[in-house]
C-alpha cells in the first residue's frame, strides 16, 4: 500500500468480526501469539519504568500479564475495538491486578494528552484506514520521554495467498500492508524521535489452504478491504485457489508468509531534539 493512502476499511465490521473471533482466536492466533512475545521481549534492552501503559488494540490479553509483572507499579489501560475481545483480556490479570477496560477505536484515543509513559500495540495497526492520523493521536496521548513499541504487518503478508487469489478473479481476497520504511517515514512526519524499525519473515506452515483460511476467519482476520467479495465463495473458486496454492508444497506442507515489522520511537522531552531519521534493522 502506498503511503499516505488512506483507506475505508469499515470499523463496524472489523468490531463484527473479531466479536465473533473472540472464542475461537486463542486455539487458532499461534502467529499472532508468537509475535506478542517477541515484541515483549524487546523490553528487556529499553530503560523503562512506566507509571502508565496502554495496551493499544489489547485482543484477548496475551500482553496484559506480562505487562504487570514487568512493571509492578504500573496501572495497565487495555483497548480494543471489541468488547468481546476486552472480555477475554480481562481475565489475563492477577486477582489483585486488573487492567482497566476502554472499548475504542485506536484512530479515535479517548484520552487527554500526556497520559502514558508506555504505548503498547502488537499487531493492530495493520486494521487503521489512516495511519499517519493514529500516529498523531498515539503521540498525542504519550507523556514526553514516553516509547511506542508496536508491531505491524509488511507488504509481504500472505504472498503466497494473495497471488494464488489473483489467478482465479478480480476480487480483493487480502489487505494491503504499509511498507516498513514508508511507517518509519510517517513517524518521523508525525514528530516521534528516534524511530527504530526491523523486519522479520515468519513462515506458518499448513496441511491445505482450506485450514489456513479457516485460522484467519477463527483469528478475525477475513478480509474487510474496499473490494472484498461478500457472501460464499464459489465452489469452483475455491477449487482453482487450492489447485493454484499446490505449487507452493514443500515437504507435504503448503507456506503462509507473514512479514512482520516491529518498531519504537519516543515522544521528545521538551527542549530535546531529535535527528530526523530512521534507523533500520534488518535483523
Amino acid at each position: 500500500m502506498k503511503p499516505g493512502t488512506q483507506r475505508s476499511i469499515s470499523k463496524r465490521k472489523i468490531r463484527r468480526a473479531f466479536d465473533r473471533a473472540a472464542e475461537s482466536y486463542e486455539q487458532a492466533a499461534v502467529l499472532q501469539n508468537e509475535v506478542c512475545g517477541r515484541l515483549l521481549e524487546k523490553l528487556d534492552y529499553i530503560k523503562l519504568a512506566p507509571q502508565m501503559i496502554l495496551d493499544a488494540g489489547v485482543g484477548t490479553g496475551g500482553a496484559v500479564g506480562p505487562l504487570l509483572q514487568r512493571y509492578r507499579g504500573s496501572r495497565l489501560v487495555a483497548l480494543d475495538l471489541s468488547e468481546r475481545m476486552l472480555a477475554k483480556a480481562l481475565q489475563r490479570g492477577s486477582l489483585f491486578r486488573k487492567p482497566a477496560l476502554v472499548c475504542a477505536d485506536i484512530e479515535n484515543l479517548p484520552f487527554a494528552d500526556g497520559v502514558f509513559d508506555l504505548i503498547f500495540s502488537s499487531l493492530t495497526l495493520q486494521w487503521c484506514n489512516d495511519l499517519q492520523a493514529t500516529m498523531e493521536g498515539l503521540l498525542r496521548v504519550l507523556k514526553p520521554g514516553g516509547l511506542l513499541l508496536f508491531s505491524t504487518f509488511g507488504p509481504d503478508t500472505l504472498k503466497e495467498l494473495r497471488a494464488c487469489w489473483q489467478q482465479v478473479d478480480s476480487a480483493v481476497h487480502v489487505n494491503d500492508f504499509v511498507d516498513m520504511h514508508d511507517v518509519g517515514d510517517i513517524m518521523l512526519q508525525t514528530g516521534f524521535a528516534d524511530p527504530v524499525m526491523e523486519a522479520e519473515t515468519i513462515t506458518v506452515n499448513y496441511a491445505s489452504v482450506d485450514r489456513l483460511m479457516l485460522d484467519l476467519r477463527a483469528i478475525g482476520a477475513n478480509t474487510l478491504a474496499p473490494g472484498h467479495r461478500t457472501g460464499l465463495t464459489a465452489p469452483a473458486a475455491l477449487a482453482n485457489l487450492r489447485r493454484a496454492y499446490e505449487r507452493f508444497r514443500v515437504d507435504r506442507q503448503l507456506p503462509a508468509t507473514y512479514e512482520v515489522v516491529y518498531g519504537h520511537a519516543w515522544k521528545a522531552a521538551a527542549g530535546r531534539r531529535d535527528d530526523r531519521s530512521v534507523k533500520v534493522d534488518f535483523g
